[in-house]
C-alpha cells in the first residue's frame, strides 16, 4: 500500500482531468436524461425514464441512427481499403514517396469546416467541379445535385470524410508495413509465393494491429462529423443526413429540450460502446498467427 501511494501523485494529473473531461460530463448526462430540464430555467422537475421512451419513439432520432450507420459502414469501407491500397504503393521511402505521402496528409490538416465549405462548391450542381468533369467525360446528362437528393446525400458526405483522412489513415499503414521485417517477405519471395499469397499469409496478418487502430480510429472519426455534415447540409433534406451529434445539437440549441438532448447522449454513448467492443473482438491481434 505504501508503495502504491508514493506513486499516487503520479497518476492523480491525468486522473484529475479525466475525471473533469469525461466522468463528470458523462454522469452529468446521466443525471440530466432523467429531468426535462431546457438549458435555461433555474429549476427542472424528474421525469423519470420518460426520455428514454419519448427519444426510443422519435422518428428523427431512428433517422440520426440509421443515418450514421451508414455514414460509419461508408467511411470505414472506403477509408481503411483505399488507405491500404495507397500505403502498399508509397510505403518504400524514396523522395518522390515522401513528398506523395506529405501530398495526401495535407487534407488532415485542414479544419472540417474549412473541408466542408470547399466540397459545398465542388458538389454544387450547376458549376460544381464534380458534374463538370462527369460532363466532360460524356457521363453527365442531367445534373446530380450530390447534397439535395435524400438517397445519396449521406454518401457524398462519407465520400468527403473519407477524402480528408484517407492520407492520415495510410501513414498508420505505412507504419505498420515498414515494421514487418525484409526477410520474412524476402524468405516467402524466394519459397516461390506469388504477390497475393505474400500479402494474405505475411502482410496482412503482421498488419492487423495497425488495421484494429484504423477500423477503431475511423469508426470514431465517422461518429464526429458534426462539423462537416453541419456545414454541407445541416442534416437536411429532409432529415437524410440528419446524424446522432447534429439530432443532439437541435435538441439542445435549438428545441432547448437538454434533458431530451442528454437521453440521445446516453444512447450515443451505449452505440459507441457496443460498436467499439464488437471491433475489437473481431480484430484482436493475439489470434493472428505470425
Amino acid at each position: 500500500m505504501r508503495k502504491h501511494l508514493r506513486l499516487l501523485p503520479f497518476v492523480l494529473p491525468g486522473l484529475s482531468l479525466y475525471a473533469v473531461l469525461f466522468l463528470y460530463p458523462t454522469i452529468s448526462a446521466l443525471y440530466y436524461s432523467l429531468t426535462n430540464w431546457d438549458g435555461l430555467s433555474p429549476s427542472y422537475q424528474f421525469v423519470g425514464l420518460q426520455n428514454y421512451q419519448k427519444v426510443s419513439e422519435d422518428i428523427i432520432f431512428r433517422k440520426a441512427m440509421g443515418n450514421n450507420v451508414k455514414f460509419m459502414l461508408t467511411v470505414v469501407l472506403v477509408q481503411t481499403v483505399v488507405s491500404l491500397l495507397l500505403a502498399l504503393q508509397i510505403y518504400k521511402t524514396t523522395k518522390w514517396n515522401v513528398f506523395l505521402r506529405a501530398l495526401f496528409f495535407l487534407p488532415t490538416i485542414l479544419s472540417s469546416v474549412s473541408v466542408g465549405f470547399i466540397w459545398t462548391f465542388i458538389y454544387d450542381s450547376n458549376l460544381g467541379a464534380v458534374n463538370l468533369m462527369l460532363q466532360n467525360i460524356g457521363l453527365g446528362g442531367v445534373a446530380q445535385n450530390w447534397l439535395g437528393d435524400p438517397k445519396i446525400a449521406i454518401f457524398s458526405i462519407a465520400a468527403v470524410q473519407a477524402w480528408a483522412h484517407i492520407g492520415q489513415m495510410a501513414v498508420l499503414f505505412i507504419a505498420g508495413l515498414l515494421s514487418i521485417p525484409k526477410e520474412l517477405k524476402e524468405a516467402a519471395i524466394l519459397d516461390g509465393a506469388s504477390q497475393i499469397r505474400l500479402f494474405f499469409r505475411i502482410i496482412w496478418p503482421l498488419l492487423a494491429p495497425a488495421a484494429a487502430l484504423v477500423v477503431s480510429y475511423t469508426t470514431i472519426q465517422s461518429f464526429k462529423a458534426f462539423d462537416l455534415v453541419f456545414t454541407m447540409t445541416g442534416g437536411g433534406p429532409n432529415y437524410s443526413t440528419e446524424i446522432l451529434s447534429t439530432y443532439i445539437y437541435s435538441s439542445a440549441f435549438l428545441n432547448y429540450t437538454f434533458g431530451k438532448a442528454a437521453t440521445a447522449s446516453v444512447y450515443f454513448m451505449i452505440l459507441i460502446a457496443v460498436i467499439t467492443f464488437v471491433q475489437f473482438k473481431l480484430l484482436r491481434t493475439d489470434r493472428v498467427s505470425y
